[in-house]
């Protein structure tokens, strides 16, 4: 996201060291969780690039784990989903994502706007990862829309990329927290 809190993938720096970091996310976890518009976004470009590498090595890296992660799209429109390792789902059930933390594994991720804020509503985010990055865009999708009561966060850890980019990882209350 933006300094003033707008997503929009085409104001990010997507350099060699955060494609790295973000390869180093998804070896930590076994299921990313997206929307119709993040998925259709992503699907879009990922697997052609696994299909044809860039050359990149950080770029070819984080293809092939976007491509092999087991997928979890959200969406009433679409009727169904072409990408490999991906399941449609019509409705979020809190039930079903409880179900889905307590299997044994590692980290699940939501990666898109719309799942974030259903999935903060829902009080079963654990921590949330934000990259800020140096870049004001003074409009557009800000990421916690539709969120209408505050939250206190507590600080876990931050990092710094050579690019200016920080990440701020953070912990929601643990009474919100299902």
């Amino acid at each position: 996201m933006t300094i003033d809190g707008f997503c929009d993938h085409t104001a990010g720096i997507a350099d060699d060291e955060i494609h790295q970091h973000y390869s180093e996310v998804l070896r930590n976890a076994d299921t990313i969780i997206w929307g119709r518009i993040t998925y259709q976004l992503m699907e879009s470009f990922w697997p052609s690039v696994v299909n044809e590498p860039t050359g990149d090595k950080a770029i070819d890296e984080f293809a092939v784990l976007i491509d092999d992660i087991p997928k979890i799209v959200y969406s009433r429109t679409l009727h169904r989903v072409d990408w490999k390792n991906t399941t449609l789902k019509n409705e979020i059930s809190k039930e079903e994502i409880l179900g889905l933390k307590q299997q044994p594994g590692k980290n699940i991720l939501v990666g898109s706007p719309s799942m974030i804020v259903a999935f903060a509503q829902l009080g079963v985010v654990d921590e949330y990862q934000l990259c800020v990055h140096p870049v004001i865009l003074g409009k557009g999708l800000p990421l916690f829309k539709n969120i209408n009561e505050s939250m206190s966060l507590k600080l876990l850890r931050t990092k710094t990329f050579e690019s200016g980019v920080v990440l701020h990882c953070y912990a929601p209350p643990a009474e919100t927290v299902a």
